[in-house]
């Protein structure tokens, strides 16, 4: 069958594609946005030049694909997270403290995630295409949270009616607040200060208890 047979070029071509942004992330890692070029990525990633190039013409894009590729692992642990809870009968407030803690660079995994984005953002405040990218995940993931706490209203966990958008704009960039904290000063910044910190900001918000919970 036609469609069968177009399978394993698609396959072959997202492999491909992950292989260099995989490339391009771990020489942002290991020595900043600065090393990251065409040539680089194609030895990094094990390949030629002109592979690279059929891929990615530019810096830019290669750039934008590999934070494209971070965002999606974020949002898949997110809703593996969000899906394994609500499994569990988890409060919302602490499924959304899970999928927060996923932004903080706590681990080798995080960290390497946090310093694409850092990269993107200094790279996106002198590229328009980049920037509207960082806007409109940025307002991704105020929706997400924005959406948590209208969940939380409705079953209990929110006591008393909040603006759902002016809250998660709080919530959102003390949590990136956190983790720039993480980033420059780890020593300094503890991990159960840092999760203290968060669930303090977030007991602002959720200080009910669910009905969910209550009937259980």
């Amino acid at each position: 069958m036609p469609c069968a047979a177009s399978l394993p070029r698609v396959a072959n071509h997202d492999a491909r594609h992950g292989q260099i942004t995989d490339a391009v992330q771990r020489l942002i890692v290991r020595h900043g946005l600065t090393a990251v070029t065409v040539a680089r990525t194609a030895a990094e990633a094990g390949m030629s030049v002109g592979l690279v190039q059929h891929y990615f013409t530019t810096k830019d894009e290669m750039l934008l694909a590999t934070f494209t590729r971070v965002n999606g692992r974020f949002t898949a642990r997110v809703d593996e997270l969000v899906n394994r809870g609500e499994a569990d009968g988890r409060a919302i407030a602490e499924m959304l403290r899970q999928a927060l803690v996923e932004l903080i660079p706590l681990d080798d995994g995080r960290r390497a995630e946090f310093l694409v984005r850092l990269a993107f953002a200094d790279q996106a405040a002198h590229n328009a295409r980049l920037a509207a990218v960082q806007r409109e995940t940025l307002a991704g993931i105020r929706s997400r949270v924005a959406q948590a706490i209208g969940n939380g209203t409705v079953c209990g966990e929110v006591a008393e009616p909040v603006d759902a958008a002016a809250q998660a704009v709080r919530i959102v960039a003390f949590t990136e607040g956190l983790a720039l904290h993480t980033h420059i000063d780890p020593d300094g910044t503890p991990t159960s200060a840092i999760l203290a910190a968060l669930d303090d900001q977030l007991s602002r918000v959720f200080s009910g208890t669910c009905r969910r919970a209550q009937l259980s």
